[in-house]
């Protein structure tokens, strides 16, 4: 009986497999020890725990060369993905429950701090790829946000991404204490700091410490991801503003698909269809994916660069004191 041989594309998918197997490794070994952490510090999310990691491997050895076909492939193709399956965590009759004061609250300083950002970032002399990538993820959702604007157009590069995730992790792990003090300072009830909370901090798990520890968790919690559905319409403004004739970059589509997919999950979940068990089980397969996906984005990350960036620190506080200072004026105005 002859045997048959495999076909040439059973051969190049083994040697694909064969070529990101390594990569894929690596980055499952830092998704464990990023839940670990997160489990035993949850105000630490898995995915900023996998970025220091990424990045401690980088500055502090060397990256093998055959980890980097599966760790290009994490942070980009298994990015995608997550992005997509964030769209399950939000639920849209929630949003709309908590009342057009709260929307406008965070509809207005999300766009007023994606929107000066950049101008201030030029001038400080920094590139609009950083700029770029800092004004998302303080406007959005922290590390998250970063990785999707930085995967959807072309005018950042691994260095402007290593700067905006650095501001993230440091301001958003100061706003674990910073925010409560200044909540108590100014008297705010407990429904403004929920919403404060939520419109204001920059990663999901510490809008959950902050609420948690404070009572506040589920309200902070809703208008956070409230900030999460502006990332779709911030990456198509963007990509649009890049296809214009003078724009920077080299037109990429408007809306990219992982980000179409992403309102399609949001969508799909509006109309109740999504069984219970699949929403609930959402949220932790979205962070193990997050978690390697920017594992492998932190190994692009120079540390000792990055400790020299003076002006990415400065641009992120400001950042965050805008985003800060607008939440907080319309929660005293309007909450």
């Amino acid at each position: 009986m002859l045997l048959r041989r495999p076909s040439s594309r059973t051969r190049s998918l083994a040697s694909a497999a064969g070529t990101l197997w390594p990569g894929l490794c690596a980055a499952a070994v830092a998704v464990v020890v990023a839940l670990l952490v997160n489990r035993y510090v949850p105000a630490v999310s898995a995915a900023v725990v996998a970025v220091v990691a990424g990045a401690a491997l980088a500055s502090l050895a060397r990256v093998p060369e055959r980890w980097r076909p599966g760790l290009a492939f994490v942070s980009r193709r298994v990015l995608r993905v997550a992005v997509a399956l964030l769209g399950l965590q939000i639920a849209m009759p929630q949003l709309l429950a908590l009342g057009w004061q709260t929307i406008a609250i965070v509809v207005a300083a999300t766009g007023l701090t994606f929107a000066v950002t950049p101008a201030i970032g030029r001038r400080l002399g920094l590139s609009p790829g950083t700029s770029l990538l800092v004004a998302t993820g303080v406007s959005v959702c922290g590390a998250a946000a970063i990785a999707a604007m930085r995967e959807s157009t072309d005018v950042a590069d691994d260095e402007d991404a290593a700067g905006a995730l650095g501001v993230v992790v440091l301001y958003g792990t100061a706003s674990l204490a910073v925010v409560p003090l200044l909540a108590s300072l100014a008297g705010l009830t407990s429904a403004q700091f929920g919403v404060w909370t939520g419109a204001a901090v920059h990663e999901v798990a510490q809008v959950a410490a902050i609420g948690a520890a404070s009572g506040v968790l589920a309200a902070a919690v809703t208008v956070k991801l409230g900030r999460v559905v502006l990332l779709a319409p911030i990456v198509a403004l963007t990509s649009y503003r890049g296809r214009r004739p003078g724009g920077t970059g080299s037109r990429p589509p408007i809306l990219p698909l992982f980000v179409g997919a992403f309102l399609a999950m949001v969508a799909l979940r509006a109309t109740g269809w999504v069984p219970t068990a699949v929403t609930d089980a959402a949220p932790g397969v979205t962070n193990v994916l997050m978690a390697a996906a920017l594992f492998g984005l932190g190994t692009g990350i120079d540390v000792r660069r990055l400790a020299k960036g003076g002006r990415v620190v400065l641009l992120g506080g400001i950042a965050t004191a805008i985003i800060g200072a607008t939440s907080l004026a319309g929660v005293l105005l309007l909450v």
